[in-house]
């Protein structure tokens, strides 16, 4: 008999990614034993509305840029070729059309967004179609999240697992920072992302790449 597909769905806007998500990806794929992960952009984020993001072309290229090196990484177009807010239920849902409904799916994202994953369109349904894994950084204060685990627990039943990445100190937000205020990003993310960042003018204070 074969064995179910496992795969691992990493969802985020990218913008841009960077080796926080790279090692993230990995530690999952390698203590899941997942077949592969899959990197989703986000195309048009409903919780993203406050600030601009950057246009979903760049998005995906970086992404790709980032993950060609690892045989067990792919990007999918699946979000960013949806018309719309994009919203996991529809993705998962997808996914599940695609791999057959006895794959598992195991969802990646950070330990902050699982804190208000019960906000999310149709969580209830959303939370008994695949797994979750939630990732934290070292030395971060975990009772709440721990909490936020427990209830989850209680009310569907469903173990969203959490894991320890040390990269998780690097962020997009800090990246995107740094560029504006002329300050380094290398090493916090892959040589050819920086580069594609640098040929296309990307988050610099008055850039007009965002959409």
């Amino acid at each position: 008999m074969e064995r179910e597909l496992r795969l691992g769905i990493m969802g985020g806007t990218f913008d841009p990614i960077h080796y926080g998500h790279l090692v993230t990806a990995e530690a999952v794929r390698s203590e899941f034993k997942l077949d592969k992960v899959i990197f989703v952009p986000a195309g048009n984020p409903p919780h993203k509305v406050k600030r601009k993001v950057t246009d979903k072309k760049h998005r995906y290229l970086m992404t790709i840029l980032a993950t060609i090196t690892n045989p067990f990484f792919e990007v999918s177009t699946i979000e960013i070729d949806r018309e719309g807010y994009t919203y996991t239920i529809d993705t998962i849902k997808e996914f599940k059309k695609i791999y057959g409904k006895s794959t598992q799916l195991y969802f990646i994202t950070g330990a902050d967004a699982v804190l208000e994953i019960l906000t999310w369109k149709s969580a209830d349904e959303l939370l008994k179609m695949c797994n979750f894994v939630a990732a934290t950084r070292p030395g971060v204060e975990g009772s709440k999240i721990d909490e936020e685990l427990k209830k989850i627990r209680k009310l569907y039943g469903n173990v969203i697992y959490k894991v320890t990445v040390p990269s998780l100190a690097i962020s997009s937000t800090d990246i995107r920072e740094r560029v504006a205020g002329g300050r380094p990003i290398k090493y916090l993310l892959p040589e050819s992302v920086e580069r594609y960042i640098q040929k296309y003018g990307l988050y610099k204070e008055d850039d007009e790449n965002g959409v």
